[in-house]
């Protein structure tokens, strides 16, 4: 069924709004509610009905949903004055009084003598979970503008191709949809993807607004939305620091999905890609019977496929974390870790988890410059791996550069915020912190560690050496007998030989603040 007013044509099915033969773009929330205005033209729809149609209930400000508003208007030639087709009455809400007139998709798909548009084939899915960036759009009325919005589509398509587990479409078939109103489901069969990314620029005097969204195709879904609010003052740095911003927090919401994928399945279904997704699932939750559970998952994966590199990368992590923890012993972890991260380099040298689990590997042999340099190495092949970063910044700590490892921690926090592993990069920052003597921004980040993730050792840790070299002997003591509960085998010695801490200067000064706070 399409819409007919004055000339103008809305097709739901196709997503588009014709202007006799020319095609208005419209931005998808936009077109939903120019839709749903003209589908309730028979009577006022309030602010609510509109918040529950178009955003799903969730809240806006009464500005975005004026603008939206505005922009249908000018969609269709009217304005906030005349109101000739869209009319708002006072405290009540808003309606579509354009006379109407409702036909089938059929008889006004096509001009006479031209044929109906082909059916599109639709793309088998590959085997990686696959996603689209469409062109954001450049909602600031200056054609000028295009460079900036299109420009920050490119950047994360470039960046979300570096992340190996994923299938992206490139550029330039996304780009196909420029300035065209198409339904996602059309773009996910044209393109064979799960996956797709929409955005807007709004540029206004000096400021710019960007919104983003991740959106499941399959399910209908949105996965993740997010606007940013920044001043124009460098264009690059703003669309670099957007870019980074956007793809560090749509890959953790990727792997989510397609964890949730994997656990509707029947178990005996699972291919290596699911069982990868759940022992993620178990990596991201930070604890001990969690990371049992990733493991026994990820060796089912490398059962399925010996040479599975993501699955190999994970694996040598986990094992080092476990060990760093305290939750099994180091010289049992090791050899299996090195076995597992040096077979995922084979397999694919060009993974950033692979290089991630050398990194650990190397760091807790104590060969730093190697730890160092596989770190950087994944962070090459992935600018926004937050996880490399935070332990880049702690293999720093270790060879004693505490403020570049300060730096670096800090950094991770930035790229990954609502990260699970975020309490550890807090306990990598403090640290740092330690190390430099700063003992109040120790203790300071050691707590908002803990505050986050309470059984937290790496927390613990520092919270006793760092209260304790401050001399505040109560919370030290306090902070000691809650790390011997998560960490039951810590000991000066223990702390002597499994914590990689290169310089002697450096270690004795962390053991004399174990000392202090009574560990023996």
């Amino acid at each position: 069924m399409t819409f007919h007013f004055e000339d103008f044509v809305l097709d739901p099915a196709r997503r588009e709004l014709r202007w006799a033969e020319t095609l208005v773009g419209l931005e998808p929330q936009v077109f939903d509610l120019l839709l749903y205005l003209v589908r309730n033209r028979e009577r006022v729809v309030t602010r609510d009905n509109m918040l529950d149609a178009i955003w799903n209930g969730r809240v806006v400000s009464e500005s975005t949903l004026t603008s939206r508003i505005n922009a249908a208007r000018r969609a269709v030639n009217d304005n906030g004055e005349d109101q000739r087709l869209i009319r708002t009455v006072a405290r009540k809400g808003v309606r579509f009084v354009g006379a109407v007139t409702e036909r089938s998709a059929a008889a006004s798909s096509s001009a006479p003598g031209k044929p109906p548009d082909p059916t599109p084939t639709e793309l088998p899915l590959p085997d990686r979970p696959a996603i689209a960036v469409l062109p954001f759009t450049n909602m600031s009325g200056e054609a000028e503008q295009d460079y900036f919005s299109d420009g920050i589509s490119e950047d994360i398509i470039t960046a979300l191709s570096k992340l190996r587990w994923f299938f992206v479409i490139a550029r330039n078939s996304s780009f196909i949809y420029k300035g065209r109103t198409v339904h996602l489901r059309q773009v996910a069969e044209e393109l064979g993807v799960r996956y797709v990314v929409e955005g807007s620029v709004r540029k206004e005097g000096d400021r710019v607004r960007i919104t983003a969204q991740l959106n499941d195709v399959a399910t209908g879904s949105h996965l993740w939305a997010e606007r940013y609010d920044r001043e124009l003052a460098d264009v690059f740095a703003v669309q670099d620091e957007i870019t980074e911003r956007i793809v560090a927090a749509i890959e953790p919401q990727l792997y989510a999905a397609e964890n949730f994928r994997a656990e509707r399945k029947p178990p005996d279904s699972l291919d290596a890609w699911d069982l990868l997704m759940r022992a993620l699932s178990h990596y991201w939750r930070v604890t001990r019977q969690d990371h049992v559970a990733a493991r026994a998952l990820l060796e089912k994966a490398i059962a399925l496929d010996p040479n599975y590199g993501k699955a190999l990368g994970l694996l040598g992590t986990s094992y080092m974390f476990t060990a760093h923890m305290g939750w099994m012993e180091m010289a049992a972890a090791l050899p299996v870790a090195e076995r597992a991260a040096r077979a995922a380099i084979r397999a694919d040298d060009q993974d950033a988890w692979a290089h991630n689990a050398l990194g650990h590997v190397d760091l807790f042999a104590r060969r730093f410059e190697d730890s160092l340099a596989e770190f950087e190495t994944a962070l090459r092949l992935n600018p926004n791996f937050a996880l490399a970063q935070g332990y880049y910044g702690l293999t720093l700590s270790y060879c004693g550069r505490w403020r570049d490892a300060d730096d670096a921690a800090r950094r991770a926090i930035r790229l990954s915020p609502r990260d699970p592993y975020a309490p550890v990069y807090f306990g990598i920052a403090a640290f740092a912190r330690f190390l430099g003597r700063d003992y109040a921004e120790a203790i300071r980040l050691a707590q908002e560690a803990l505050r986050q993730r309470s059984d937290f050792v790496g927390g613990h840790r520092v919270l006793t050496a760092a209260a304790a070299m401050a001399g505040q002997t109560e919370t030290a003591r306090a902070a000691l007998k809650e790390l011997q509960r998560a960490q039951p085998n810590v000991s000066l010695a223990w702390i002597a030989e499994f914590m990689p801490i290169k310089l002697a200067a450096d270690r004795e000064h962390y053991l004399e603040a174990f000392r202090r706070a009574g560990l023996t």
